[in-house]
This record gives C-alpha cells, structure tokens and sequence, in this order.
C-alpha cells in the first residue's frame, strides 16, 4: 500500500516499508518543531522485528545531531502534528520517539534500538545525508539506512543491505553500541495505537 494512504487515527497497515511519496513540509512549520536534544550526539538504529520468525520488517535511524530528527525511509509513521520532509520526521521528542517505537511494538513486532554516542561532525553527517536522500521506494527502507550509515566515519563496515536483520548485526559489532528491546501487547490492528498517539499528540498542543 502507498505509505502515504493514511494519518494517525485511520486505519494502517503493518509496520514496514510502503511505496515513494515525495512529502515536503514548509521552512516555517520545520522552524516551529525543531528539538535539540541536551546529551550527547548519538546515533539509534530502530529494527522492527517479528515476534514469532525474528524475521525485520523495517529499519529507521534517529539520528540525534544540532535537531532531533528520524529517518524513516519507506515508513509508515505519518501525523500532522509531526512535519516530514522526504522520509524525515521533526520535531523528535523523547515523548515522540516513545510513541514512534510504541507505534510500531505490538503483539506480532517488536522493537529493537541500538544506540552509539558520536560526535557532533559525525552526526551532523548523517542529518545532511538522511536529509537530502530523497522519498525512498517500497522494500528499499535497510538499504537507504545502511547506505546513510556506511557513508560515515567510523561505520564503513556497514555494507549497503536490503535485510533488517543483516544492518542490526552488522551494527551491534561497531563498539559502543548499547541494546534496548521494547515489546508491548497490543492486537495486530495498530490503528488504536495510532488514534491514541494522535489523541496525546492533538491534546498537548
């Protein structure tokens, strides 16, 4: 299905990757979100996983540098309270990249994040390169993330992957790298998660 055919709070389809659509939010609605991050710069690889096979189903990055953003090639993640421009996602809270993995851990996926501290160069690198990588296509969502990985100091041991579970291990050999699991147990239909996601979301403006 087209990743485009829907918003938080209708119906969706399972976590994955959907067809090209260029999305482009306006510099004023960008400038408005922005969040910078108080930490260290790091890097987060999101690998959606089934819970029966551990087959991936879908490779993201949150990438942590000046702003907050994810690279979510080919995703499924959409809301208008969230401003995308070509597969980046802004405006990445703690609060929202929460509901972005809740989003997509349920009863038949869950979550795995990796995440390595870098410096601000290199994360600055990898905004540049996520930000101008353009709308990804369908089935090409590890590709266009390992592609924006191995361009980077220190990650040209990652080779360019269609396969989620090929980048996770790849990426867990790089030192540094840290593991979090997150499952829930929602029902298969992740449209509840979404409606409640943008229940918050509308509420908290």
């Amino acid at each position: 299905m087209d990743r485009r055919s829907f918003v938080l709070g209708a119906p969706v389809a399972l976590a994955g990757c959907g067809g090209a659509v260029s999305v482009w939010a306006p510099d004023d609605v960008i400038n408005r979100a922005v969040y910078r991050g108080t930490g260290p710069k790091s890097l987060n690889l999101l690998t959606m996983r089934n819970t029966g096979s551990g087959n991936g189903a879908h490779s993201s990055l949150v990438i942590d540098a000046s702003q907050r953003i994810i690279f979510d090639p080919a995703g499924s993640f959409s809301t208008p309270s969230i401003p995308e421009r070509n597969d980046v996602l802004f405006g990445i809270s703690p609060q929202i990249e929460q509901f972005y993995i809740s989003y997509h851990a349920r009863s038949s996926f869950y979550v795995e994040a990796q995440k390595i501290d870098v410096t601000p160069e290199v994360a600055e690198q990898a905004m540049r390169l996520a930000l101008g990588y353009g709308a990804v296509p369908q089935g090409a969502c590890t590709r266009a993330t390992s592609s924006v990985l191995q361009q980077l100091p220190g990650f040209e041991s990652l080779r360019v992957t269609y396969f989620p579970n090929n980048l996770r291990d790849r990426f867990a050999n790089i030192p540094g790298v840290s593991l979090r699991e997150y499952r829930e147990t929602d029902g298969d239909d992740n449209s509840i998660a979404a409606a409640q996601i943008n229940a918050r979301l509308t509420a908290g403006r």
